[in-house]
């Protein structure tokens, strides 16, 4: 295998699991004084320790929860959905302010959305496959630029592979 082809192979591979920032793990311990508070009444040696395991529990959920943006094996994965790269027709980059844009009043409400609010970035990708009712689908993204390059590497792979004989 050459320099070239392990490099090909990079850029056609993209995975983001869309956890939620730092800001949303420090705002959730409020819940820690909020349990203590309500069962400091009722058990004050219980109070703490079930604060502390009521974060832990929401944490945890919050990471096993979030969803994972893929691009492999000639696929773009979205949470639990997946097409393949050759239904999909321009993808567009949006910013904080197109973001707000895509997913506002003037959505086209069969379009697929994997939108976290704590991500101000993201794609927005037609889609051409006739049988499908979604016209497009809108990924918040960190890395929007990359998961653009991602696609359009497997789309180009996916058109220099060989047809069947």
């Amino acid at each position: 295998m050459t320099g070239g082809t392990a490099q090909d192979q990079t850029a056609r591979r993209y995975r983001e699991r869309l956890v939620p920032g730092p800001g949303i793990f420090i705002a959730t311990l409020l819940l820690i004084p909020a349990v203590t508070l309500v069962l400091f009444a009722i058990e004050a040696s219980i109070a703490l320790p079930t604060g502390i395991v009521v974060y832990l529990i929401t944490a945890v959920t919050l990471l096993l929860l979030s969803p994972t943006v893929s691009v492999e094996g000639g696929r773009l994965v979205a949470g639990r959905a997946a097409i393949p790269v050759s239904q999909l027709g321009r993808i567009e980059l949006l910013g904080a302010a197109e973001l707000r844009r895509a997913i506002g009043p003037g959505l086209d409400a069969r379009s697929y959305l994997l939108v976290r609010g704590w991500i101000h970035r993201g794609v927005r990708i037609e889609n051409i496959d006739p049988a499908d009712p979604a016209p497009q689908w809108i990924i918040t993204t960190r890395h929007p630029q990359k998961l653009a390059e991602a696609i359009e590497a497997a789309r180009a792979e996916d058109r220099d592979a060989p047809g069947p004989a």
